[in-house]
């Protein structure tokens, strides 16, 4: 639980009191490659913290799907809009490894928010954050070449680079597998 452990205490301080309260509602769960823990037109219940394992989230196009998201160990796997509207998500979140996480009910998590300021500003921080790489991620798909975000990639992640099919990875930076075999010839 170690990775999950560091990600929660990375967001915000919590006391070892509050803390407790939120681990102790965790579920371990363990799932197989290729399985769907998100699922587009659905309205999720759940987010899960990635103990172990790689994961991507993908829409699908009208001719392709298009993967927008990875995630490892340390990463949180939850379908935004579907939690925060209540309504059916967009996005598909494949695993693409076998995974370890720990599920947390988002009904729970609602509760604690509302009984507990200091896990409800655990909980702003979180959005903040991923408002932040959001917000980053989108810019860079708008400005950045395809070359100088899969070198951001390499350096920002360099080990999801070597575990995640080249396929993925190049529909990620929104180019065909051959410019994708470019840009890493040219680089090396």
């Amino acid at each position: 639980m170690q990775n999950t452990l560091n990600t929660i205490k990375s967001i915000y301080p919590l006391k070892d009191l509050h803390l407790n309260l939120l681990l102790k509602e965790l579920k371990a769960v363990e799932l197989p490659k290729n399985h769907l823990i998100i699922k587009a037109e659905k309205v999720e219940r759940s987010l899960y913290f990635i103990e172990q394992g790689v994961a991507r989230a993908y829409v699908d196009g009208r001719d392709n799907r298009i993967t927008f998201w990875f995630g490892m160990e340390g990463d949180i796997i939850l379908s935004y809009h579907s939690y925060i509207n209540n309504t059916p998500g967009y996005e598909n979140i494949e695993l693409l490894e076998n995974c370890l996480l720990y599920e947390l009910k988002t009904e729970v998590l609602e509760t604690l928010y509302n009984s507990n300021t200091e896990l409800a500003n655990w909980g702003r921080k979180l959005a903040e954050l991923i408002l932040i790489k959001t917000e980053e991620s989108y810019i860079g798909r708008l400005f950045k070449p395809a070359k100088e975000r899969y070198i951001d990639l390499l350096q920002t992640d360099p080990l999801l680079i070597q575990r995640i099919p080249l396929g993925y990875i190049a529909s990620y930076l929104g180019v065909t597998q051959v410019t994708l075999s470019r840009i890493r010839a040219e680089i090396k």
